[in-house]
């Protein structure tokens, strides 16, 4: 849900608040007006996160703190933490991964209206509607993307996450390539849809497998692996930038998306095995438990905790 508000970004800014701020308060001043709406986000991200810290809590079950103080979450520093997760091969398969989803998306958000307005001509502001489609697929798509992964996990164990997220991915990069060559408006627009529904389902069959990497260390694994989104983004916005021609960038991105699906055949979790990778002979029967087992010193705690 928290990319949905890429979508509705697009709305807001370039549909309702960018014609406001041009022809009312600029008299037609495009720049500035496009400049000055800019704030507007900040402002909201600014306050947004005053009201975080002072009405939420660290996590479900509470603060640390007091989590720490009654035993039921262990003193890990968190240098020991960031190690523990960097060391996993499995991470960094991952980190490229997730920047070939999540980073896809952020680089749409950023080029999708302009696209539409250098290749269709369309206005800025009807630009913005078509564009927020990509955000909007949020709604379902990533839940989506964890369900089938969920689903997978009880058919064929750690195998059947793999294979979806493979799957997803390989799908994604396809729906670029076919994005890229599109000449028609409206073929244009019901491929991004379905390729926006695909880069999000991979964002979801991501998180999918990322518990299972290292249960002792899974803030280390999820923050490596969430760092690679703007780290692909950076990356392809560079292709974007550097590539005279928009569609080689395209082009560029949907290669880097195909070589990370077939990174999929590379990932081995411990205790659950992979595609390559045999797996214990008791992981299928893990699996439909969920297939997560709960680190001992975390098991502990809560042993002291009932006692």
């Amino acid at each position: 849900w928290g990319n949905v508000g890429g979508g509705v970004t697009q709305i807001v800014m370039g549909t309702l608040l960018f014609p406001l701020f041009r022809e009312v308060f600029y008299d037609g001043d495009a720049e500035m007006a496009w400049r000055t709406v800019c704030v507007v986000p900040a402002f909201v991200a600014f306050m947004t996160g005053l009201i975080v810290l002072r009405t939420s809590e660290d996590c479900p079950e509470g603060n640390y703190k007091e989590l720490k103080k009654t035993g039921r979450m262990p003193e890990i520093s968190a240098a020991a933490s960031f190690r523990k997760g960097a060391v996993n091969f499995n991470t960094w398969l991952l980190y490229i991964q997730y920047g070939c989803c999540f980073g896809v998306e952020l680089t749409m958000n950023n080029a999708a209206a302009s696209y539409f307005v250098d290749e269709f001509g369309l206005s800025t502001p009807t630009a913005s509607a078509v564009a927020s489609i990509f955000g909007f697929m949020n709604i379902f798509a990533r839940g989506l993307g964890g369900y089938v992964s969920d689903k997978a996990m009880t058919k064929m164990g750690m195998k059947g996450r793999i294979l979806t997220q493979m799957g997803f991915l390989l799908l994604e990069g396809c729906c670029i390539f076919i994005f890229a060559l599109m000449e028609d408006l409206w073929s244009a627009i019901l491929t991004l849809t379905v390729f926006s529904i695909f880069v999000q389902a991979a964002e979801g069959s991501t998180y999918g497998i990322v518990p299972y990497v290292d249960p002792a260390a899974p803030g280390a694994v999820s923050g490596i692996v969430g760092a690679g989104g703007p780290s692909g983004a950076v990356a392809f916005g560079f292709g974007f930038l550097l590539l005279g021609k928009i569609q080689d960038a395209y082009m560029l991105m949907a290669g880097g998306v195909l070589f990370s699906g077939f990174l999929s055949l590379f990932i081995n979790i411990k205790g659950h095995g992979g595609i390559l990778f045999k797996a214990p002979e008791n992981e299928v029967l893990m699996a439909g438990g969920g297939g997560l087992v709960v680190p001992e010193i975390e098991a502990k705690g809560e042993v002291e905790k009932d006692a």
